[in-house]
């Protein structure tokens, strides 16, 4: 019998200590040369392709490797470099790419699909002329085989490509360059079968998707094409994050020879094979192992599935369900941790594990007994008394009540939560951490700091206050580690974009707040200014979505659960005086399920666990929500559902296209567009602002326009942000007086 084969889609490539953002920024610091970022890199993946040989895969990915992003990546590869950047060169135009300059907007950024990971946006016309500028998959290849190590170079499909790429033309659909982009693929791989390279893998996870005939017709034509290249390695189409319906079918008809299916979030992947007689001349690479969530692999349930494909396929390749980068690297990190977790090393073991337990059969392995949920039982039992919660009046209502209490100009200014976390406040938190200060030293320093934060926007000019968040470590993470039912890591860094990179936490048991988590902080703000100064907290939806969520129950009943230990401390804030709380919920559209089918219920439950969370307070506590980085246009309804009386949103980078959509919804509630990207180093002209605000005043009216940036200043540094801010009160300031 032949060996079994297994492999991964992809891997961790930020390194166990977070290597690759140290090297990042060292660079953008000017600390270390490119080859000094160069070397860095190459050690990482050097590390990267020796542990997976070691642990055992017969099938190893090599160019997952990225600086910044993965379809920046493609973007630089296929040539397709917006004109803005052609003055530019080599690594300053890629981090031009990303970042922007002086001068010079950045790519649009927005989220993976429905994960936490970011990607930037490829912008493309008629104008674009594709070809093949670098060589990175060849580059990287014959880099792993110096060592002795065989890889399957891994690219972004080209389907997929031209789904996520924006136009730059109204009327041009990026679909239309489909032929010149096939060009270039055909190029590339027949250099990659000449340089030895076996196995291509071109990620087509867009097939998750509802896909129209005429996307079909081009899935087929594309890898018809590319599969009929006389000189060529063996393709393999991976989707990945659900089932891709009509499009298994259209790939089985083409000459590729492996297809990846994910049957983790997509277990009616199984169901459609057994109806595809076309697959028993292909090779099935199995995605049996959850490469999006922690929780170790049901061992049965995955040889089960394996099994059934045995009949259908011509091979089984055990694989993850989609590639690794979405999990922390190692659990033998972490200490007093819930049990029955894997993180991406355990994964390719488990991966591993399976491959032999097909080979030597099921007794080869120990499955796992899966872990028991901690249970709450006063928890439910208030949910269940309270129902629904409380409805609150009309907004127009509420509107006038809030005018009336909080007293603001047109087009008051504020922003998002968060401002710059300098070393000394790192330093503080980590010294409490490791013992060497105690509490009360700690909070002086953070008294401090907020200080220093309110004294800043007084002086500056802004309307809304808030109090800078220099005690929380990240905005899932700080409520997290105050919630029972969350366990929090200290090295489980998964990259959220660039050389961001978050700590999810892992909600294990019912959730319940012990006692208040952000009343002591808020409330000592607002003493230090006659200023309105903002709550801020996290809402259910995002608290789910960027944490690894328990399995056991439904995604409905665990975000209730959240948001009724949210409503807890919203009230508690109110009762102690604060007059406008900010609930944020970036991540709302981040899990709209792909297939339009579905939505409904997701929604539903979304915007109910919301407005449990905010409908305990009164009239005149006016409920602010915020969201960034993402295609918005899909939940426009349920955005107006959530009945904040305010919600900022991520605009300037789209260039406030979001706006027109939300009139043409009939949207009537307060919106803050954020009128600068925050997550570039470039300071915005007044004059930059106060075109952004001339645009957002066609379509709202001043009454109900706020200005802010379009997300929290956490990573940006006080010399920037001051700057920025004050060139945004100039600007907000002369459009009042319009």
């Amino acid at each position: 019998m032949r060996d079994q084969r297994t492999t991964i889609l992809g891997y961790p490539r930020i390194g166990p200590d977070r290597e690759l953002k140290k090297a990042v920024e060292s660079y953008w610091a000017g600390g270390i040369d490119s080859t000094g970022l160069q070397e860095a890199a190459r050690a990482l993946r050097e590390r990267t392709w020796t542990e997976l040989r070691d642990a055992g895969l017969t099938g190893i990915p090599s160019n997952t490797f990225s600086f910044y992003d993965h379809v920046l990546d493609t973007s630089v590869m296929v040539g397709a470099i917006p004109d803005r950047f052609t003055a530019l060169d080599g690594l300053e135009r890629y981090f031009a790419m990303a970042r922007g300059a002086q001068g010079i907007a950045p790519l649009e950024m927005t989220k993976w699909f429905n994960t936490n990971y970011h990607y930037l946006v490829p912008e493309v016309g008629p104008q674009t002329r594709f070809r093949l500028a670098w060589e990175k998959p060849l580059a990287e290849y014959g880099e792993a085989r110096r060592l002795g190590i065989e890889t399957r170079p891994v690219l972004v499909g080209p389907l997929t490509y031209l789904l996520l790429s924006k136009s730059t033309e109204a009327s041009f659909t990026p679909l239309r360059l489909l032929d010149d982009l096939l060009d270039v693929y055909a190029e590339l791989l027949e250099r990659l079968a000449t340089a030895g390279v076996t196995e291509v893998q071109l990620d087509e996870p867009a097939l998750a998707a509802d896909r129209s005939a005429e996307e079909l017709k081009a899935l087929a034509r594309a890898y018809d094409h590319l599969g009929g290249l006389s000189h060529r390695p063996r393709l393999l189409v991976a989707t990945c994050f659900g089932e891709i319906g009509d499009a298994l079918p259209v790939l089985a008809a083409t000459r590729v020879e492996a297809i990846g299916l994910d049957f983790v979030a997509g277990p009616g992947n199984l169901t459609a094979a057994a109806s595809i007689p076309g697959l028993a001349n292909k090779t099935v690479v199995a995605g049996v192992v959850n490469g999006r969530n922690v929780w170790r692999t049901r061992l049965p349930d995955a040889l089960s599935t394996c099994a059934a494909l045995l009949g259908l396929a011509g091979e089984v390749v055990v694989s993850t369900s989609c590639s690794l980068l979405h999990v922390p690297l190692d659990l033998e990190r972490e200490a007093a941790m819930p049990e029955g977790l894997a993180f991406a090393r355990q994964k390719v073991a488990e991966v591993v594990a399976i491959g032999r337990a097909m080979r030597e059969g099921p007794d080869a392995v120990v499955p796992a007994v899966p872990a028991r949920a901690p249970v709450d039982a006063r928890v439910r039992a208030r949910l269940e008394a309270l129902g629904e919660g409380t409805a609150r009046a009309g907004h127009a209502e509420r509107a006038a009540i809030q005018r009336a209490a909080l007293r603001l100009p047109p087009l008051p200014t504020t922003t998002i939560g968060s401002f710059p976390q300098t070393d000394a406040v790192r330093r503080a938190r980590a010294d409490l951490r490791e013992g060497r200060i105690d509490r009360a030293t700690y909070e002086a320093a953070i008294r401090v700091e907020i200080d220093s934060v309110i004294a800043l926007q007084e002086d500056i000019g802004l309307d809304v206050l808030v109090h800078g968040e220099p005690e929380r470590n990240d905005m899932v993470q700080y409520f997290a580690e105050q919630l029972d039912g969350y366990a929090t890591t200290e090295h489980g860094w998964v990259q959220s974009y660039g050389t961001r990179c978050v700590r999810p936490p892992i909600l294990f048991g019912d959730v319940a707040r012990p006692e208040p988590m952000t009343v002591g902080w808020t409330v000592y703000a607002q003493s230090r200014t006659g200023s309105p100064v903002k709550g801020m907290l996290t809402g259910p939806v995002t608290m789910l979505a960027w944490s690894f969520v328990r399995e056991d129950q439904p995604l409905a009943d665990t975000a209730r659960q959240v948001a009724l230990a949210l409503r807890d401390e919203i009230r508690d804030l109110e009762a102690a005086g604060i007059r406008i709380i900010q609930v944020d919920e970036p991540a709302l559209r981040e899990l709209l399920p792909l297939k339009a089918a579905d939505r409904d219920a997701y929604l539903a439950w979304a915007v109910a666990a919301f407005r449990f969370a905010t409908s305990g307070v009164s009239d005149s506590t006016q409920i602010h929500t915020h969201m960034c980085y993402s295609e918005f246009g899909e939940i426009i309804g349920a955005i107006g559902d959530l009945d904040a009386d305010v919600t900022s949103v991520e605009a300037a980078r789209s260039r406030m296209e979001l706006l027109d959509d939300l009139r043409t919804a009939g949207y009537t509630r307060g919106i803050g567009p954020g009128v600068y990207d925050i997550h570039s180093p470039r300071v915005p002209e007044i004059g930059e602002i106060e075109q952004a605000l001339r645009l957002a005043a066609r379509v709202v009216e001043p009454e109900r326009l706020w200005v802010n940036p379009d997300c929290g200043l956490k990573t940006r540094s006080y010399a920037e942000t001051e700057v920025s801010l004050r060139n945004m009160v100039t600007a907000a300031r002369r459009i009042r007086a319009l």
